[in-house]
């Protein structure tokens, strides 16, 4: 990648600072920090918002607006269980933030596949290289999730701390990035490599990162949403209670793929 292109994609970065932090900081509180401490500030401030608008919206339309129309009482988890979740996520917020800063510096410094505009290889294109994105993510975290289950350590010290979360009455939106910090970034990881593998629109990669905190919000909401192949909340909810099905992050295909699939509608039907 010549200098010129590195040029624009720091140019790029130093426009979403100046969007983020330019509108809710004093521009004598970051305009003196480097570049690099900048965009993770602007990371750290736009995930935290994101993390704490989104859910707040949809705990209160799920638990309040519609209060026993999507999820029976007893269900329900407590303000207790929500503010724990709460306090794990806050406090691996900071490390979660390092990994986009990190690939940012990698992008800026020429070292990945990104490409800065569509118009540059046009919409076919972009299309197909999303496409190839998105089943690379997919199957790296399918695998990464997997093996956080399967290799005991990685589970007892890392993973445990997302499934103490196990019944529907204990999962909320807010438990979507409640993790260890180190099991956040591994499950994230393979956003990261991709951008070694497939050329990729960088600004479509940050746009899908922060995508994860919605997604992730949606997913533990315990609420099944029926919509095929969407790995929705309804086949979330039995990983987090059976521990071995239901790895997959935005489709059911890896887990149809490699056996380990589990159809909540089927479950229901056993019930009966």
């Amino acid at each position: 990648m010549d200098d010129h292109l590195g040029l624009v994609f720091v140019k790029e970065t130093t426009l979403y600072n100046q969007i983020v932090l330019g509108s809710l900081l004093p521009d004598k509180l970051w305009t003196p920090l480097p570049h690099l401490v900048q965009g993770w500030l602007r990371t750290y401030v736009a995930a935290t918002l994101l993390y704490f608008i989104s859910g707040f919206l949809w705990c209160l339309y799920i638990y309040h607006i519609r209060r026993n129309v999507y999820l029976p009482k007893d269900a329900i988890p407590s303000n207790k269980a929500m503010y724990l979740q709460i306090y794990v996520a806050m406090k691996a917020m900071p490390w979660y933030c390092a990994l986009p800063t990190i690939s940012e510096y990698m992008v800026e410094s020429g070292w990945t596949r990104c490409f800065s505009r569509i118009s540059d290889i046009g919409w076919l294109s972009y299309t197909c290289y999303l496409i190839l994105y998105l089943i690379f993510v997919e199957f790296g975290i399918y695998w990464m999730h997997r093996e956080l289950h399967d290799i005991k350590p990685l589970y007892k010290y890392l993973h445990a701390t997302h499934h103490i979360y196990n019944k529907q009455n204990t999962l909320s939106p807010f438990a979507g990035l409640a993790f260890h910090p180190l099991d956040g970034i591994l499950q994230a990881v393979p956003h990261v490599i991709a951008l070694f593998v497939v050329p990729t629109h960088f600004t479509t990669h940050i746009a899908l990162l922060f995508l994860e905190a919605i997604w992730t919000a949606n997913i533990h909401d315990c609420i099944h949403g029926k919509l095929w192949p969407v790995m929705g909340a309804g086949y979330h909810t039995i990983h987090h209670t059976t521990y071995r099905h239901n790895y997959g992050h935005y489709t059911v295909w890896m887990d149809w793929m490699f056996g380990t699939l589990r159809d909540p509608l089927e479950d229901q039907s056993k019930d009966i």
